[in-house]
């Protein structure tokens, strides 16, 4: 463990020794499949009942004129983003870049600016570049069109499929494109059965929506096998369901069945669109790269150092904030019509438990006790300062009706923050450089600089300095707002 090493394909060679990572193009998951939101921009949707073919065209890099009717995106592929936006650490502006718009993840940051920052860095093909938190694998995708090699450990099981679903872009677009075909042909044959979905699922699609997605989601279950062609067309499946639904969405992806959209698209026909631009993008991309040097692993960034094969030269990433969203249940709906959970219970078995503590849920569930968290060594080095913040929080909970677990999922947020630091030290190269966007917390209104904790956790991890730079402002407009501390995001550098 530990060693150097250098990224050839799939493949980790270290010392002359092979060490299979996990052919993403030969062992793919068979199983069920499970997905996030696509957030596509704006569609734009095709008036009266014009019938939709049911193949798709591999012989031409444009879409056929009945394809040109939708627009799943606001901009074009080719569309460069705005520098000084890619720099605020949104993921909004992915959706106009190829491969990454294959689907929104809520919790991530731009492509571009990730490309500036390796650039600054001199990081170049010979390198590796670790994201200890991928999402759904923005620095993989990026350092893929650079030639670079990198890594990415992901705890959430669903967003980790994702990932690894958009490294599956050197996939012959006709492979695609026959395997949807296959699915939609397979569904028209057969009869939907809605029955078995949950509340939440019956009420967020009209009858006629749901009844052809579960014809599609059947369809695909029947004709599924191990190749990346079949992984692609689960991703487009898994990526039309809040475009198709009638339920609206709230901020971080939660989905509002009370609220419905004033636009809605019919699932085959954004099935179809969604396969185009897939087929569109790995064109674009494999005119641009030769093959994919990234591997992202479904794993805890809290035990980096017993799955990451080798020492890498770079870090870019931004854990999830102690600001107590719950990044175990913003996939549940894609997760329910799946059948991996059945409702909001399920969650904390099926995702919640396995992802670092940063939600009060997490720590109420795990009934965990801040004083046992306090005495850990890991926090040592900040123990005086979050003691003080722990117990105000324990008292102020007190005055609040829902008495929520902050106390508790602060202290455990810095103890794994700091697990996560020690193992970064075990799987970085000395002088290793280090980006993380990050933004600090109030629970309650009691202030956390979550900023200078973890700066202080890398620097007894063993790194050697920290600075950070503010990027905006954040709970600054009042209304509605539960506190008025001030708070604010930013890009926390670690090197050493």
């Amino acid at each position: 463990m530990g060693k150097n090493c250098r990224f050839e394909g799939s493949d980790f060679r270290e010392g002359g020794q092979t060490s299979r990572a996990g052919s993403r193009q030969a062992k793919l998951r068979a199983g069920g499949g499970l997905g996030r939101e696509s957030a596509m921009g704006r569609w734009q949707v095709a008036q009266g009942g014009q019938r939709i073919g049911m193949s798709f065209s591999s012989s031409q890099n444009r879409m056929s004129p009945s394809f040109q009717q939708l627009a799943l995106f606001a901009d074009d592929p080719q569309t460069e983003p705005d520098l000084k936006a890619a720099r605020s650490g949104t993921f909004a502006d992915n959706m106009a870049l190829p491969i990454h718009r294959w689907f929104r993840y809520s919790a991530g940051f731009a492509a571009q600016w990730v490309e500036q920052v390796l650039s600054d860095w001199s990081i170049e093909p010979g390198h590796v570049v670790l994201d200890p938190f991928a999402g759904s694998g923005t620095v993989s995708v990026v350092c893929d069109t650079l030639g670079i090699a990198s890594v990415g450990a992901e705890a959430h099981a669903v967003v980790a499929r994702i990932g690894k679903a958009k490294l599956l872009w050197m996939t012959p677009p006709d492979r695609v494109a026959s395997f949807a075909t296959a699915v939609l042909r397979h569904a028209q044959n057969r009869k939907a059965d809605v029955s078995p979905y949950p509340s939440l699922i019956e009420r967020s699609f009209d009858t006629d929506a749901l009844a052809a997605l579960d014809n599609l989601k059947s369809s695909w279950l029947s004709l599924r096998d191990s190749s990346p062609e079949s992984e692609l067309v689960w991703l487009a499946l898994t990526s039309i369901l809040r475009p198709t639904a009638k339920a609206g969405t709230a901020q971080w992806q939660y989905i509002l069945p009370s609220k419905t959209k004033k636009k809605v698209i019919q699932p085959s026909f954004a099935f179809q669109q969604q396969i185009e631009v897939i087929k569109a993008d790995i064109r674009w991309m494999q005119a641009r790269a030769r093959e994919s040097y990234a591997e992202i692993i479904a794993g805890d960034a809290r035990k980096l150092a017993e799955f990451i094969p080798c020492k890498v030269d770079a870090v870019i990433t931004s854990p999830p904030y102690a600001n107590n969203y719950d990044y175990a249940d913003a996939l549940r709906f894609e997760m329910t019509f799946w059948g991996e959970v059945n409702g909001w219970g399920d969650i904390h078995n099926a995702v919640r438990r396995h992802l670092m503590v940063s939600s009060s849920q997490h720590s109420s569930r795990e009934r965990l006790r801040a004083d046992d968290i306090l005495e850990s060594e890991v926090v040592q080095s900040i123990r005086d300062e979050l003691q003080q913040v722990v117990q105000r929080l324990a008292s102020v909970r007190e005055s609040h009706g829902g008495k929520k677990h902050y106390h508790t999922m602060i202290a455990a947020y810095c103890r794994d923050i700091g697990l996560v630091l020690r193992q970064l030290r075990c799987v970085c190269k000395p002088g290793v450089r280090m980006c993380w966007v990050i933004g600090d917390s109030a629970p309650y209104g009691v202030y956390c600089p979550i900023e200078k904790w973890i700066g202080t956790l890398a620097i007894s991890a063993g790194f050697r300095r920290y600075s950070f730079d503010k990027l905006r402002d954040r709970n600054i407009k009042w209304k509605n707002r539960k506190h008025r501390v001030p708070l604010k995001e930013g890009l926390l550098w670690i090197e050493g």
